[in-house]
């Protein structure tokens, strides 16, 4: 599988799992804040399955 996802939206991705995993820690949030596991990891990866069967692709262009 190629990277599809570019800087800011694995910056974004990474983010919000860290917040969501955060609330769930602290108890603010119930158990569906273990959701933010998805974006954590898609974001480290660079990789997302959803886009890829999308064709969705958020990666710079190479210039020619």
């Amino acid at each position: 599988m190629k990277v599809n996802e570019g800087a800011i939206d694995r910056s974004l991705r990474v983010v919000v799992g860290l917040v969501l995993l955060g609330l769930t820690a602290t108890g603010y949030i119930g158990m569906w804040g273990y959701i933010g596991l998805i974006p954590l990891v898609t974001g480290a990866v660079g990789i997302c399955p959803l886009y890829s069967v999308l064709g969705i692709n958020t990666c710079n262009m190479p210039r020619s």
